[in-house]
């Protein structure tokens, strides 16, 4: 078999994909005699779509599973979707409402038969769709965060936190998603800046003229108003605490109260206090014993506890009418622009309303602590370093986890309640009677658990756990987890939490956060920008393997990645130079026997490609073990390139095409040695190419496939200091000729002679070892060289490391036409250099134009001189 002429990417990834399931390549059993190596993958929501976002993230995690495989760990990449709790249920509310129903008259249990049959349907196509990226999951293990075995370790943990106390049911402030109607964690919110107003209203004295000025950016939330507080320091107000004022439109007496929290440089100082609807005013409302007026219905219209004019309208319907309905009683002072941040729901992007409302929280210190010491003593590890600063702030900051919502898709929360005893009991099991008193007449709390929940048991609950399985003592703790910076909080540390709860052991060894995919204008890419680009049709049109080489070799460490559709062309451009070089090399090796290159019969420029081999190798692990991808694949591409390819494969044609059969034996040999290596080298990154390259290359085999061959490991006895010296000498006096016979115009066909003066005994050996592929490269007839050399009439130079060239130009040229061409470069090069100095010399321009501009301007200046300097040489040397 022979590669085909051009690369088709599509009928080399379907073939060696299908190749590697059929083969069973992917999947892992426990084996004791090798050392495990687990990354269990950030589950997908079902409801995703797939975006470039899961192309980095995946092609990281296949990269990192691929290089262990090839190192001899028994790896394990374990795959799995989330249900997403809001996000599925908003999908399946939405096809109903197609029908002109709701979930409600579905009921319950019809409803949530619905959402599987639309899991059933839908729900693994993200996950299908990641083995067009080449994803070496192990499919045999998917798991889903609600099938039975999950299922069963989210009841058991949260019986065992509910009988220890740390689940908790309270009445406090949570975020509320009036769309969505649930509760959300303070994770689940996101913040934007909007520009709004800041509105004063006038509270009257109860008693005598007067009364105190506040003000407020939601004037509607002042119907729940049950105090006005001010800071006991703020002397403008120290005499009014203990007075009673009277709240407009509602004539709802107000205690005005003193406590330290209020800022007296926010509006005037005084605040309004709604402690059902503002997380801070709940805390003030709690120390001094304030009532709480919910004025909101679950979907943010007014409830009976506003004015009569204002219930049931919408939350912003309601604020109009209040402001109109303060001016008309004069209680209206004034309005002045403000900008603020306000909460949305990260799902639909409702603005989230503060809410008064009994949840179920988990209390969060006590697990913090011994993941906040998992961190600090390097049990976990980050990558890039300053993540872990973030996570600490957050983990010794934490705050009770709000975990019920008030959706039917998702994990019941396994708390009963007994009607006969009154007695709240949680249970693993669905039980049959009341834990205390017996009575079979008792119900299931309605609310579901927090998506996350279920989540941050991932890395164990996927392995089996809470039985004591062989998966799980074997293949954890995982080994690395890569993941976005965007679910730090919501997972991966909540996952070291639990983790470290339930099995007293950190969840991974090392956290890696990769940067957010942006387009190129640094935009995060959404669907309202129209700017996203879809990762399975850069496969279409690039190949996995040019997407996969591509987002590595753009994205530095940690950071975004700046992404455009044409970017691809780097990673194209690679995958057909490796088939190209590969399909001369695989072309002009056909028909030698496999064997071993003989140390005893390597020349130079053999030892240097083995050497330059060697030290890729070795700068490539190193930068694998420290989450550099970037920069080994940097490495690769310079190795293969411009060293084997620009060079090597090219001084190899002066013994492929030579007469001696022995010659042209060893120069086959080494070719198929390197670019064996560099096929298991560049694997993990372009799995595909390598693969059929790999297959075809004429050497005896012991693995089936390159994915389980042998990674590269450094060899020392392969590297041959001395070498890298003597062809950076060749290159040199490669350039320098090539140099000459351009600037000269010589046409490549003739073939010249030089003469090279050296001036040291180094050079003499360099050029003597490698003095036909000098002439081979440099297109020369022939070559002079010795240390008494003098430069002859007419000729060309060039000075190099311990030598000078010369190359005679008689006969080679026309002289005269040449002078004529020279002498018109040289005046219009004078004519650049006084341009330049005449613009650096004006004040003007270097006082108003920017430093870069200047800067630039006295480079070109540098640059011009040097070449004038140049052609006034050259034109010298033809008189």
């Amino acid at each position: 078999m022979e590669l085909e002429k051009t690369y088709d990417p599509k009928s080399v990834e379907e073939k060696w994909y299908r190749f590697w399931e059929e083969n069973n390549l992917f999947h892992s059993e426990k084996d004791t005699e090798k050392k495990p190596f687990t990354i269990v993958i950030p589950p997908p929501n079902i409801t995703g779509v797939l975006h470039m976002g899961h192309g980095l993230n995946n092609t990281i995690q296949d990269i990192i599973i691929r290089w262990k495989r090839m190192q001899g760990y028994n790896t394990l990449w374990l795959p799995g979707t989330d249900h997403a709790g809001i996000a599925t249920q908003n999908v399946v509310e939405k096809e109903l409402a197609k029908q002109g129903k709701t979930r409600h008259q579905v009921g319950r249990e019809q409803f949530i038969e619905m959402v599987w049959q639309w899991r059933e349907n839908y729900g693994s196509k993200i996950i299908k769709q990641l083995r067009k990226f080449g994803a070496s999951c192990d499919w045999q293990r998917e798991r889903f965060t609600m099938d039975e075995g999950l299922s069963q370790a989210v009841r058991e943990v949260f019986v065992r936190l509910f009988n220890e106390g740390l689940i908790y049911r309270g009445k406090y402030i949570i975020n509320w998603c009036p769309r969505c109607q649930t509760a959300l964690s303070d994770e689940e919110v996101e913040h934007e800046t909007e520009q709004t107003f800041l509105y004063y209203i006038l509270y009257p004295f109860k008693e005598g003229e007067g009364g105190l000025v506040v003000a407020t950016t939601r004037p509607e939330t002042m119907l729940g108003d049950t105090a006005v507080a001010v800071n006991p320091r703020d002397i403008r107000y120290k005499s009014h605490i203990g007075k009673i004022l009277v709240l407009p439109l509602v004539n709802r007496e107000l205690p005005i109260i003193g406590d330290s929290y209020v800022d007296s440089e926010f509006g005037t100082g005084a605040v309004k206090i709604t402690p059902a609807h503002d997380p801070n005013d709940f805390e003030i409302g709690i120390r001094h014993d304030l009532e709480q007026v919910n004025i909101f219905n679950v979907d943010a219209t007014i409830n009976e506890n506003g004015i009569t004019d204002c219930i049931g309208m919408d939350r912003y319907e309601c604020r109009e009418v209040i402001l109109e309905e303060l001016k008309k009683s004069k209680f209206f002072i004034k309005q002045k622009p403000h900008t603020h941040e306000v909460g949305h729901c990260y799902r639909c992007h409702t603005v989230v309303e503060p809410y008064l409302s009994e949840q179920w929280f988990v209390r969060m210190k006590l697990l913090a602590q011994p993941a906040i010491e998992t961190v600090e003593n390097g049990e976990t590890n980050f990558y890039p370093g300053r993540w872990k600063k973030v996570y600490m702030n957050w983990m010794t900051n934490i705050r009770d986890w709000c975990i019920s919502r008030q959706i039917w898709w998702g994990h019941r929360i396994p708390v009963y309640y007994c009607e006969q005893c009154g007695d709240v009991f949680a249970s693993v099991q669905e039980p049959g009677q009341c834990s205390s008193c017996g009575s079979k007449k008792i119900y299931q709390d309605d609310n579901v658990l927090d998506t996350w929940f279920s989540s941050q048991l991932w890395p164990f609950s996927t392995l089996g756990w809470p039985d004591d399985t062989e998966d799980l003592t074997y293949y954890y703790p995982t080994s690395v987890l890569v993941t976005d910076p965007g679910i730090l909080f919501f997972w991966v540390a909540r996952m070291i939490m639990i983790g470290k709860k339930f099995m007293n052991e950190t969840p991974f060894k090392d956290v890696y956060i990769h940067g957010v995919v942006m387009d190129d204008k640094g935009r995060k890419m959404s669907k309202s920008l129209g700017n996203g680009i879809d990762p399975l049709e850069v496969v279409e049109k690039y190949g996995a393997d040019a997407m996969r080489y591509t987002i590595i070799n753009i994205t530095p460490m940690g950071q975004n990645l700046l992404l455009s559709m044409d970017k691809f062309n780097v990673g194209a451009r690679f995958a057909n130079k490796i088939w190209n070089a590969s399909r001369y090399i695989l072309m002009n090796t056909k028909d030698i026997e496999s064997g071993e290159v003989k140390e005893a019969e390597l020349d130079t420029a053999d030892k240097w490609i083995l050497t330059l081999y060697e030290e890729t190798v070795q700068k490539v692990n190193t930068c694998m073990e420290k989450y550099r991808f970037n920069e080994a694949s940097a490495l690769m591409y310079e190795f293969f390139w411009h060293e084997f390819c620009d060079w090597y494969i090219e001084i190899s044609k002066i013994k492929l095409y030579g007469d001696d059969k022995k010659a042209r034996s060893h120069a086959a040999l080494m070719l198929v040695r390197i670019l064996e290596g560099c096929m298991r080298l560049l694997h993990p990154i372009m799995p595909f190419i390598t693969e059929e390259i790999w297959q075809l290359i004429p050497m005896e085999k012991s693995k089936k496939s390159i994915m389980i061959a042998e990674y590269p490991v450094f060899d020392k006895k392969n590297v041959y200091k001395t070498s890298k010296e003597k062809i950076n000498l060749l290159k040199e006096i490669n350039y320098n000729v090539r140099n000459i016979r351009g600037e000269m115009n010589i046409p490549p066909e003739l073939k010249a002679t030089v003469l090279i003066k050296t001036l040291n005994d180094r050079v003499s050996e360099v050029i003597k070892e490698n003095i036909g592929v000098i002439k081979f490269l440099s297109k020369l007839e022939n070559i002079t060289y010795k240390e008494d050399i003098k430069k002859p009439d007419r000729s060309a130079f060039a000075v190099g490391s311990g030598y000078e060239i010369y190359l005679p130009l008689t006969g080679l040229i026309d002289f005269e036409k040449e002078k004529m061409r020279l002498t018109k470069e040289l005046e219009k090069l004078k004519a650049e250099v006084g341009k330049s100095e005449n613009k650096l010399g004006n004040n003007q321009f270097i006082d108003k134009a920017p430093s870069s501009v200047v800067e630039k301007e006295r480079e070109r200046l540098e640059t011009c001189k040097t070449a004038f300097s140049r052609v006034s040489g050259i034109l010298e040397s033809l008189n």
